[in-house]
């Protein structure tokens, strides 16, 4: 990496309040902290920490390191450290006597796994910790082979058995994988050695059982809950903490809101309207669904939502000539499709853009084509401005819905066009407008979230050199509208992962 890798770690004890998930003090059991690493930030270090996909989603990754409070033995708590505010990363052991290495603990996945001492021939490995079986007396071979994709990277190995020292708890005969083989550069940038899973088993490779799981059956909490706390202070050196089987009460403020879990694999919760400014984007009036990511840094979401989000923050994205295109010859006729009452699903399909295969028209989704080319029986060019033609038809059925002028709303659409987010990459915003950006809201079981500009804004280095990035980066999967809600909202709001009653709390970070 072109940017120093030297990382100041400082780790705090805390005292935990009592509150309805309350430690008591006659237990022998402890805090597991990770502590969260701080570094200046600039150009290159943020290019380096790139994004990469984990099954649908986006991973930007963090680290860390542990401590033990013996004012709350209740609790493990593994403090954090934090690369750029992008990656948080914790430090774990594995095996007897314990190996060192700094994990993510991802809430997007659900296997361990770190590089292994048979790595050989992958360039990766010689830049992490690499686990020595030879030298664990606790060390039980498996063999079976597999293969872990994160969407453009991926790791492959093999399936082993040992103990896991997490804090100074010790989970007996955990399965993990020692990774053989990782995807060229995707892990090199990365500061964090492999990745704890903490999703639900229905998602882990092998059908192995999780970290997280053993903790549960192996009494080592009594509260089957873990919280997550990223500091977004810039100038603090603690980057945060994960608490397993409890929570701090030094960093949040009032109460929490739960949320049901609506789908066991990743944690997800129903999501309603997306508001700028106080205005809907439209997308969510019938529902969305998120996925709460330790594991992703940014906020992401629909491409046409985001091009609205990130249009309103003055972001600079890419100029799409077939969104051009589309406007250009197709705009008259969609807008009086539209005013007609016809619904924007249909738009597209009636005026010759987009086909129907079965009851489904032809395509719905920007990653069949913005992202990934395109469908079979059809070409690139067809698919994309099907793709476009829906999403032009969306903003312009939200545009009438504000009664905005003819005039206005095509001056609206062609901005859009002119920057709609970088597909799998960033968009740059001006650091002086910060102030004047508008707050962004998620609607949650009817009680709004919403983020400031400071909190969904990048800042990287400082006075006249610093850029600033936008938080918001676009996401397409077939079975959506799917937003990502990562670090950046669990920057802003501390969260509860309630295992045993499987919902999610969020109370403001503090």
């Amino acid at each position: 990496m072109a940017a120093s890798k030297s990382l100041v770690i400082v780790a705090l004890c805390s005292w935990l309040c009592s509150r309805s998930f309350a430690f008591e003090a006659n237990s022998s059991e402890g805090l597991s902290r990770i502590g969260l690493k701080k570094r200046t930030l600039d150009f290159d270090s943020v290019n380096a920490a790139g994004i990469s996909r984990a099954g649908d989603h986006f991973h930007l990754r963090k680290k860390g390191n542990t401590r033990r409070n013996p004012m709350d033995p209740e609790a493990d708590i593994i403090y954090l450290k934090n690369y750029l505010d992008t990656q948080y990363y914790g430090e774990i052991g594995i095996g007897t006597p314990p190996q060192k290495f700094t994990v993510i603990f991802d809430t997007g996945s659900s296997n361990l796994w770190v590089p292994s001492s048979k790595c050989l021939f992958s360039i990766n490995c010689y830049f992490h910790s690499r686990y020595r079986a030879r030298l664990s007396s606790t060390y039980t071979k498996i063999g079976i082979p597999c293969k872990i994709h994160y969407g453009s990277a991926s790791i492959s190995g093999v399936f082993s058995q040992d103990n896991v020292k997490i804090g100074d708890v010790v989970v007996g005969d955990q399965e993990f994988v020692e990774a053989r083989k990782e995807g060229f550069l995707a892990f090199l940038a990365a500061q964090f050695d492999g990745i704890l899973g903490l999703g639900f088993r229905d998602i882990a490779v092998g059908g192995t059982t999780p970290v997280w799981y053993n903790m549960v059956q192996q009494g080592h909490v009594t509260q089957q809950i873990f919280s997550v706390w990223f500091n977004r202070d810039p100038t603090s050196n603690l980057g945060g903490e994960i608490v397993f089987g409890g929570l701090d009460c030094r960093h949040f403020r009032g109460e929490h809101s739960y949320f049901p879990v609506t789908r066991q694999g990743y944690w997800q919760i129903d999501v309603g309207d997306i508001l700028v400014a106080g205005y809907s984007t439209g997308l969510c009036d019938d529902g969305c669904e998120a996925v709460l990511d330790t594991g992703t840094s940014f906020l992401a979401g629909p491409t046409k939502v985001i091009a609205q989000i990130n249009h309103a923050i003055g972001a600079v994205g890419i100029v799409s000539f077939e969104c051009q295109t589309v406007v250009s010859n197709y705009g008259n006729q969609i807008w009086e499709f539209l005013i007609s009452g016809l619904r924007p699903e249909t738009v597209c399909v009636d005026i010759g853009l987009c086909l129907y295969n079965g009851s489904q028209h032809f395509s719905t989704q920007m990653d069949r084509t913005f992202y990934n080319g395109t469908e079979k029986g059809s070409s690139v060019n067809e698919t994309a401005l099907c793709a476009f033609c829906e999403m032009i038809a969306f903003w312009i059925q939200m545009q009438l819905k504000q009664q905005k002028t003819k005039d206005r709303v095509f001056k609206y659409i062609n901005e859009l066009c002119e920057k709609l987010p970088n597909p799998m990459g960033k968009s740059f915003v001006d650091c002086d407008n910060i102030e004047n950006m508008p707050h962004v809201s998620f609607i949650i079981g009817n009680k709004s979230f919403p983020l400031s500009p400071q909190q969904y804004i990048l800042k990287v280095g400082e006075d006249c050199s610093s850029i600033c990035v936008s938080g918001f980066v676009p996401l397409d999967v077939p079975e959506g509208p799917l937003w990502i809600l990562g670090d950046m909202f669990m920057g802003a709001y501390h969260t509860v992962f309630d295992f045993g009653n499987l919902k999610i709390g969020f109370a403001k970070a503090a």
